[in-house]
């Protein structure tokens, strides 16, 4: 396990302990025998109040490679979601999760996560990864709205 990674995910994981988005959650797995595994995180994302999305909570996992912060986690939705910029394997098409385009090694866990939560609702048309949703989305914006209102109620918390 690299040193830099661990050092870096454990203070993240201080300070989302100390102040995070109301909503959302963010937390490391636990290995087989009950210690923390800082190097993959179940997350949830609450859908934005006043869009399609609100009352959802949508989960997904990141996963932080041996060199993080230098390259950045991949994120995936889990269950995937029906959204323009979703892979059809829940995996997110963000830049700032990019090493090519946008990914800086100060950008935060946090900073990701409001990050794919503003992503939800303002799709980036230029970057499409699930076909369907990406032509729903241009050419029947109701009907695209409609399917993302269900899939938030489906994903409503109990």
């Amino acid at each position: 396990m690299s040193g830099i990674a661990l050092s870096r995910l454990a203070q993240e994981r201080k300070a989302w302990r100390r102040d995070h988005p109301f909503g959302f959650v963010a937390v490391p797995t636990e290995n087989r025998d009950g210690t923390l595994n800082l190097m993959k995180w179940k997350c949830a994302i609450p859908g934005k109040s006043g869009t399609p999305w609100e009352g959802g909570l949508f989960k997904l996992r990141l996963s932080f490679k041996e060199d993080y912060p230098f390259s950045p986690p991949t994120c995936q939705f889990v269950p995937p979601l029906f959204h323009p910029n979703v892979y059809p394997s829940g995996v997110v098409c963000l830049s700032i999760l990019n090493e090519d385009k946008d990914w800086r090694p100060a950008i935060t866990i946090k900073q990701i996560l409001l990050g794919i939560q503003d992503l939800l609702d303002e799709p980036n048309t230029q970057d499409s990864a699930q076909a369907e949703a990406s032509m729903l989305y241009g050419q029947n914006r109701a009907e695209y709205e409609k399917r993302v209102r269900a899939q938030a109620k489906k994903f409503a918390p109990s």
